[in-house]
């Protein structure tokens, strides 16, 4: 034992020692955040930064990589040049070699380093360049692989020479570059991140001495020069995708720029556009064969091809930067006057400006955050300080390229709280009721585009409150037309707009931001659901609205974390392939939501839905539109972009059969009865073989064993039968009860039944609401007559409660037979029908409950846990309840087997609904 101790600590020294042996002391050249970041990693690998060359302060700011030298102590040099009329300086070499670096790592330098310097360390010196070498050698590298239509770009590492990135290669990633890909998005996505990974991963393969030395072909080689505001001019006789490719790769400098009325306009945020170009008004533009179109969505160019590319935002010779579709509307709006709290504010934000242009002595009103210095880190520090003071503001990067002086600035953060923004006000005619003790506002129209609009005829139709039938409104009656224009927002939205090019983690933030407007809205949301559901306030509040808020906060964490696989394969040598998954959006998803919980059931789809990053098109129940529509505007106040989401209400002979037959939608999630699941699916199927989820109709068993605790059992199965008036998916739709305790069970349960309070759901005190609508009440009770008429015993209940309203007593019907109609068809309402079976009969009792069609839900009683996990195994339903019922969650996937449909809701499942999968092999 001693001697194999011995064996494993030398053997561990001896791994430490070549692990320690096989790290650099290295000289970091260059600045830049990018630098900042080489250098901490390089520290983080356990290799010794033995000194750090950077520029000098600019405006008495220091470069960030200086900043994380001083930090961590390591030795800092700031030289303004290196050499002089072409010779080194002798100071300067002789302070670099008495730092004794073995290799020199310049991350991005705009120095010029003499070869003294470069040749001197043991390895010699490796350079950072964002281009696939020998293409795009020179300084504008990302610019130009864009500027070219490079459908592939990437870095290289290399061993510096006395070249322009002429050394050998010793390191290269490729990516693919996507049409509309812009400067900051390419280098933000793969450049940087992957730049820093591949500057280390360099460093480490020459420390372990397995750095290759690969001479740069000369075929292909390019070098491009610097782009220069004067000779960025856009040239309008080449096709849209070349012009398109100028604007981008020049964005957002130097920029490019086309004369317009004898001045430059500078334009940024290009895209090309494939589809129609909307109506607009006409912009001459000098040199272009055809004049430019100002719409609401930007200003539109065309190539001598007659093809079309759309810019987002234009910038005056002043440096004023406007949205493009504001051109012929950009007079400057009049000053605001401040309240004393604006005011205050305003101070604040001065104090906020002063410390990121520390070389600034005072912030006056025309003082320009850009041309005192700041850089694109310190727009960022300027967004993220000032939502900081100001928690709700929304704020983007782009508002201070819009407004670049402290004035302007200002006033753009005042208008922002005011709600005063360029953007036109969201319009909504609501109607307003004073009840419970709040004024709620209804929206009633459709909403579409990020508009609420009337249905193209006119139509409009009443919704009921159940509680004592009186209208609440009228809501307009969608057509097949107004899913037509609801869909093809949608899908605008997603092949061009911004949420189909947004960052998963921005995504993300929409999201938790469109649930804390829900939570601090949950009172009047859950007051909606009381009146137009008739749903108990207090059951709203928790499970109605509270589970919805739960929904949309955890998708929104799902956003950024979506992610494929790598897949070995297996291919003939010497071929080196790389298979990989991509986990992409589908595109324009409808939604069909039933009447029992409408914001709840609206969550459960949409959230998935929109974390995966589609649109959606939704219908609500027709007697339940109106928490669907109030979603709608705390979506749109939430910044969700316009055609994101759709709502249009209406019957779903019309509405939800023109969402299953419509060939622009590639999904669709339905809740519903079974006999209209099968119907969707099929017109699914016809049209254009959609992909569908199911949740449909249940009759869950529940089976309660004599070894159970008895009086969990009634409280639990109570629940099972009666929460939320019964209107529940996943209801116990028939109890068995074993022989021994049946009766027993039945006269608690009555006795429990007598205690609860029937009547309007807005009593805080109330146990019991009204049915959904009338015409649900009336087959409630007819069931109950054919149950009654087939044998079964009605122990209490089945009746109307003699109110205003649409309130039903509950039931209890026993003495149920397998052949009766109640055994096998669902209630949907608050119906316990019991069956008793023979004490210790397991086996029969399992035959009986998986005797159905149906298996959404199922649940079992006892204490006994080798009984209940028997049971589990059994049991032919999507979820299993063991002495419990109704404990949902939103990280937990619910769906149901058989006629209960397929699909998954909740939890990581649910987002393989709204995803599609894309397998990549590539050869390298």
């Amino acid at each position: 034992m001693l001697a194999m101790y011995h064996h494993f600590v030398r053997t561990f020294s001896t791994s430490r020692e070549m692990q320690l042996a096989n790290k650099l002391r290295i000289a970091v050249i260059g600045q830049s955040i990018f630098g900042q970041e080489v250098f901490r990693s390089l520290r983080k690998e356990g290799h010794s930064i033995v000194g750090v060359f950077t520029v000098p302060d600019i405006n008495g700011k220091q470069d960030p990589l200086a900043m994380a030298a001083e930090k961590e102590g390591t030795p800092l040099f700031k030289f303004p040049r290196w050499r002089v009329k072409g010779k080194p300086i002798a100071e300067v070499i002789e302070t670099y070699r008495s730092l004794g670096a073995q290799l020199n790592v310049l991350p991005f330098c705009s120095q010029f380093i003499p070869m003294e310097v470069i040749d001197l360390p043991q390895h010699g010196s490796i350079i950072y360049h964002p281009s696939l070498l020998p293409r795009h050698r020179g300084a504008s590298a990302i610019n130009w692989t864009l500027i070219q239509g490079d459908q592939k770009g990437g870095f290289t590492v290399f061993w510096a020479d006395d070249g322009l990135d002429t050394g050998p290669i010793l390191l290269q990633r490729e990516c693919d570059v996507a049409a509309d890909e812009t400067v900051d998005s390419l280098y933000n996505r793969f450049l940087f991140p992957e730049g820093i990974k591949g500057m280390v991963e360099a460093v480490q393969l020459i420390a372990d001495g397995k750095a290759p030395r690969i001479p740069q072909p000369k075929e292909g080689a390019t070098y491009e020069g610097i782009q220069r505001k004067a000779i960025a001019q856009i040239r309008f006789d080449q096709p849209a995708a070349d012009i398109h490719n100028w604007i981008r790769g020049h964005d957002k400098v130097p920029g490019a720029w086309a004369s317009v009325n004898g001045q430059k306009l500078t334009m940024y945020g290009s895209t090309l556009h494939n589809t129609t170009v909307p109506e607009g008004q006409p912009l001459e533009i000098d040199d272009s064969p055809q004049p430019g179109i100002v719409s609401k969505n930007g200003l539109f160019l065309f190539g001598n091809d007659s093809k079309a590319l759309v810019v987002k935002n234009l910038q005056f010779e002043d440096g004023k930067m406007i949205p493009a579709s504001k051109y012929f509307s950009s007079a400057k709006q009049s000053k605001l006057e401040l309240s004393e709290e604006e005011m205050a504010l305003a101070e604040e934000i001065r104090i906020i400006w002063k410390g990121i242009l520390s070389n600034v002595s005072v912030i006056e009103e025309t003082t320009d955050f850009f041309k005192c210095g700041a850089a694109s880190m310190d727009v960022v520090r300027l967004i993220e300080e000032v939502k900081q003071r100001v928690s709700e503001l929304q704020l983007q990067n782009e508002d201070v390229y819009m407004a670049t002086t402290f004035q302007e600035f200002v006033q753009t953060i005042i208008r922002r709280q005011r709600g005063e923004d360029d953007e036109a006000e969201l319009e909504i005619d609501h109607v307003s009721k004073e009840v419970n003790n709040m004024t709620i506002k209804l929206p009633h129209q459709c909403f579409i585009n990020g508009k609420f609009v009337d249905a193209v005829d006119g139509k409009t139709y009443e919704t009921v409150n159940p509680t004592d039938g009186s209208v609440l409104c009228r809501v307009s009656y969608a057509s097949a037309a107004d899913v037509d224009r609801a869909v093809e927002a949608a899908k605008e939205a997603f092949e061009e707009g911004e949420w189909g090019r947004m960052n998963p983690r921005d995504r993300g933030h929409l999201l938790y931001r469109l649930a804390d407007l829900m939570e601090q809205h949950r009172e009047e949301l859950a007051t909606i659901e009381a009146l137009d559901s008739g749903a108990v306030y207090t059951l709203a509040l928790t499970t109605h609205i509270g589970m919805s808020v739960q929904t949309f906060r955890y998708f929104a964490g799902w956003c950024d974390k979506i992610q494929g696989l790598t897949i070995p394969i297996n291919q003939a040598r010497p071929n080196r392939n790389l298979t990989f998954t991509r986990r992409e959006p589908i595109g324009v998803c409808a939604i069909v939501i039933p009447w029992n919980y409408p914001l709840m059931m609206l969550s459960w789809k949409s959230a998935a839905c929109l974390a995966a990053g589609n649109t959606l098109v939704l219908k609500p129940a027709q007697v339940t539109p109106l928490s669907a529509l109030k979603f709608a505007e705390l979506s749109a106040r939430a910044g969700i972009p316009k055609g994101v989401i759709n709502i249009v209400p209406g019957s779903g002979s019309l509405v939800g059969q023109r969402m299953s037959e419509h060939p622009d939608i590639r999904k669709l999630g339905f809740t519903g009865s079974t006999p209209i699941g099968k119907q969707i699916m099929k017109s699914c199927a016809l049209s254009n073989l959609k992909k569908v989820s199911l949740e449909l109709g249940g009759k869950s068993p529940l089976i309660i064993f004599n070894d159970c605790d008895i009086d969990k059992a009634v409280r639990m199965g109570m629940s099972a039968v009666f929460f939320n008036k019964g209107e529940n998916c996943i209801a116990a739709g028939r109890l068995f009860v074993e022989e021994s305790i049946h009766d027993s069970f039945v006269e608690q349960v009555v006795a429990e039944i007598k205690k609860m309070k029937i009547g309007d759901p807005l009593d805080r005190s109330t146990d019991h609401g009204p049915q959904n609508h009338e015409a649900h009440l009336e087959k409630l009770l007819e069931y109950c007559e054919i149950g009654v008429k087939e044998g079964a015993t009605l122990v209490y209940g089945g009746r109307r409660v003699p109110r205003q309203g649409f309130f039903m007593e509950p039931t209890v019907l026993t003495n149920v037979e397998d052949h009766m109609y109640v055994a096998k068809e669902e209630s949907f309402g608050p119906v316990m029908v019991i069956s008793k079976f023979a004490d210790g009969d397991v086996e029969g009792v399992l035959n009986r409950a998986n005797s159905t069609e149906y298996g959404l839900a199922s649940g079992v009683f006892t204490r006994d846990i080798g009984k209940a996990m028997l049971v589990c195994e059994r049991l032919q339903a999507g979820t299993v309840f063991v002495n419990t019922y109704n404990k949902t969650d939103v990280a937990a996937p619910f769906g149901g087997f058989k006629q209960s449909g397929f699909g998954k809701d909740l939890g990581e499942e649910a987002l393989n609904e709204y995803l599609r999968t894309k397998t990549v092999t590539l050869e390298y």
